[in-house]
């Protein structure tokens, strides 16, 4: 079984996700499990894009990765990324983000999801991003670590982006639930060590300076999503 995420800005402007955008994809979820998915949710929201995961069975992952691609292109209110999938490497654009992770059999599977917006492609923001990579990886009861769009990403069931690829998102397998937090809080800990990046709420507009990235922090757990930006901006807090 595998975790696979899957984000796109298919909003209708820059800074945000419409309400009504969002709750169309939340109803077309249900799709995703009928196809065979153990577990599917819209699990970030950040700025004007959007990431759908889910944990599958590894002969699904081509078939749920061309829904979740379906379920965002039509619900879409601009193509965007969408448009820059294509089906040979040679023709990849600015696409999809996509980050796929293992699972480990026998326990039930947990995740931490990053997700990333730029406002106008900046290209730091690989440099964050390998930022929480590198601080998760080897962790305890992290199994694998998936993501980030270094150069052309093929992606299963759909096609390829291109490198130019702008709004990452990263995912972490987790084999103990008491370890999520540990890894959110280094991978977010790394990211907010770069200069101009802002830890947001899940669904907050991207009101930050240009040359700013934002991210949005996920804990995916029994088929649950929870934000973590809260209790971790709690517990970064200085006390005294």
């Amino acid at each position: 079984m595998k975790l696979t995420s899957i984000g796109a800005d298919v909003s209708g402007n820059d800074v945000s996700c419409s309400r009504n955008m969002i709750q169309n994809i939340e109803n077309d979820i249900h799709k995703l499990l009928d196809i065979g998915a153990h577990k599917a949710a819209l699990t970030n929201i950040t700025g004007d894009d959007i990431v759908i995961s889910a944990f599958v069975p590894d002969d699904k992952l081509e078939t749920i990765n061309q829904a979740i691609v379906e379920i965002l292109t039509e619900n879409a209110e601009d193509l965007g990324d969408i448009g820059g999938i294509s089906k040979t490497p040679e023709g990849a654009g600015e696409g999809i983000s996509y980050a796929e992770a293992k699972i480990n059999q026998d326990r039930y599977p947990d995740a931490v999801i990053l997700a990333f917006d730029t406002y106008g492609g900046e290209p730091f923001v690989k440099t964050v991003v390998k930022s929480s990579i590198d601080a998760a990886t080897g962790m305890d009861n992290v199994t694998d670590i998936g993501g980030g769009n270094f150069g052309i990403v093929k992606i299963p069931g759909v096609g390829y982006v291109s490198e130019e690829t702008d709004d990452p998102v990263i995912a972490a397998t987790i084999e103990d639930i008491e370890s999520v937090g540990i890894v959110a809080g280094a991978m977010v800990g790394a990211a907010l060590g770069n200069k101009n990046v802002y830890l947001v709420r899940r669904g907050t507009p991207s009101n930050v300076i240009p040359g700013s990235v934002i991210l949005s922090v996920s804990a995916y757990m029994n088929g649950n999503v929870m934000d973590l930006a809260v209790p971790l901006t709690q517990r970064m807090k200085i006390l005294g």
